[in-house]
């Protein structure tokens, strides 16, 4: 069974949800709260609305101070990664890597994971990313450094966004 709460942040109203296994999943700001409920329950039908306990209320204290601008580290977060494919996992494992105000291309996540050539897969992983914050997709650019691709609730101003929050002006790429 899950659980989710919503809060608000610098960027508009998040919602996190978790189960005995960890956070399962976090929802950037949508149109409205009804949009931001509506993807939880596709994302986990059944999901009720509950207080986050200690540790996902530590989470989103977190999230907040990342979007007023405190460089925050989010890799303590407990993901439940169980229904993740592999593929994807490693590569959220690797984005999560990635500190506040850095960006990495897609081009080399794909070759630190071992999987050269795999630019395109990396994006559709990201693209499905069930952890935007925590698995900070948004710091993720394209090989000349722009932006490309967004899924979330206003596409690359969202993540232009998230990213000057972190304080990231021209793509500085993590080594």
């Amino acid at each position: 069974m899950h659980e989710y709460a919503m809060f608000d942040t610098a960027l508009g109203r998040c919602a996190i949800a978790w189960g005995p296994r960890g956070i399962a999943g976090v929802e950037l700001p949508g149109r409205d709260d009804r949009a931001t409920r509506r993807r939880i329950a596709r994302a986990l039908p059944g999901a009720t609305e509950a207080a986050p306990p200690a540790d996902v209320a530590r989470a989103i204290e977190e999230i907040v101070a990342l979007f007023e601008g405190e460089r925050r580290d989010l890799a303590a977060v407990v993901l439940d990664m169980e229904d993740v494919p592999e593929f994807n996992r490693r590569v959220y494992e690797l984005a999560r890597m990635v500190p506040a105000g850095d960006t990495i291309t897609y081009g080399e996540i794909a070759a630190r994971i071992g999987e050269p050539g795999a630019a395109q897969a990396v994006g559709r992983a990201l693209g499905s990313n069930p952890f935007p914050i925590v698995v900070p997709c948004h710091r993720v650019v394209a090989a000349d450094g722009s932006l490309r691709g967004f899924s979330a609730h206003g596409g690359l101003e969202t993540k232009r966004r998230m990213l000057a929050f972190e304080g990231a002006g021209a793509p500085t790429l993590f080594a």
